[in-house]
């Protein structure tokens, strides 16, 4: 077997945030019973994942199948005796003068990827029924790439996805939180699109909401005055003129025989304020007004947040918080710049097309 073979087969850990764009995804969203055993049985459920993404994933390693499981505010204080993540909020509906938002209810995300459909389905299935009548469903979607990773409004998505080094720093708690540092904050939203009204519009009409051109996916040039594109929009620069990324693992779905065309967003930000001020200013607008008319076509039908803790964290959340203190003392001390959070740490590597 050659090394690059031997890479093909390493199967993704559960909780893996920065793994290369799948074929196929679904984004399942649950809330959880009020009771106690219910709390019991999805502590028991998440502390296996590892488990049972190895019991379908092994049987098709080149698969590539994968799931990260976010949990919510609420969701939070109910499962864990730990402190919670510094930015751990529910997700806040923004109103702006045309279009809302909206805030839904989720406990738990889980997002599953592989290269088949069919090692989705399994693991959805054997996880509802590990979790059996202490969860409810309340969003399930089915994802598929779109040709080159395309939306069904035809322009190729998740274009300014970070790579490199930039990876881990966009995407990955760092060392500002340390017990949670590995993590990732995550936001989802379902979009649905009126594909006719969007195919009234010129090529060019098109382009100039989008910011790039649509062929060969080409950056236009920021507008110097007056409405601004979606990709201007969404681009967030803090007061000291640093650039913020997200990394977005958005994908389409639909049902044509009942007219539902869609695009699934779910972006995992280091700190969830950069997707709420990306937010903020696709529906509020900036200036206040000039909201994204990308979302003349786009209607939100869910909001939520989450965390995706570590894998040994979502593993032991009822577990007292490691002292951090005697940890440091009794461990040799690390390599300089290899450590968990570190941005000098050697990332996976995500190709996007």
């Amino acid at each position: 077997m050659t090394g690059n073979d031997a890479a093909d087969r390493v199967p993704i850990a559960p909780q893996s945030i920065d793994v290369p764009l799948s074929r196929s995804a679904i984004f399942l969203v649950v809330t959880i019973a009020p009771s106690a055993d219910a709390l019991d049985a999805v502590r028991s459920a998440l502390a296996d994942l590892d488990g049972l993404v190895k019991t379908v994933g092994f049987r098709d390693l080149n698969g590539r199948l994968s799931c990260n499981v976010g949990i919510g505010s609420e969701a939070w204080a109910r499962l864990s005796s730990r402190e919670r993540p510094a930015e751990l909020r529910p997700f806040r509906a923004i109103a702006g003068s045309v279009h809302t938002a909206v805030s839904t209810p989720g406990d738990l995300l889980f997002h599953i990827r592989a290269e088949r459909e069919d090692l989705c389905f399994e693991l959805e299935r054997l996880l509802l029924d590990a979790l059996g009548d202490a969860v409810t469903v309340v969003d399930e979607v089915q994802g598929f790439r779109y040709f080159d990773s395309r939306d069904l409004l035809g322009f190729v998505d998740a274009t300014a996805n970070p790579v490199g080094l930039d990876l881990p720093a966009s995407s990955l708690v760092g060392d500002e939180d340390p017990a949670f540092a590995g993590g990732s904050y995550v936001v989802v939203q379902k979009y649905t699109h009126p594909l006719d009204a969007w195919a009234a519009l010129s090529t060019e009409h098109q382009e100039a909401i989008i910011g790039r051109t649509k062929i060969d996916n080409v950056e236009l040039d920021d507008a110097t005055s007056g409405q601004k594109s979606h990709k201007t929009l969404a681009t967030i620069v803090d007061e000291n003129g640093d650039e913020h990324d997200i990394l977005r693992d958005n994908m389409p779905f639909g049902r044509p025989g009942r007219g539902e065309f869609g695009t699934y967003f779910i972006g995992y930000a280091r700190h969830l304020w950069v997707i709420e001020r990306m937010l903020e200013r696709m529906f509020i607008g900036d200036p206040v007004g000039s909201h994204d008319r990308l979302l003349d076509f786009s209607t939100p039908l869910t909001g939520t947040a989450f965390f995706a803790p570590p894998l040994d964290v979502l593993g032991a959340l009822d577990a007292p918080e490691p002292d951090v203190r005697d940890d440091v003392e009794e461990r040799p001390p690390a390599a300089s710049g290899l450590g968990i959070g570190s941005l000098k740490a050697h990332p996976i590597e995500r190709h996007e097309s």
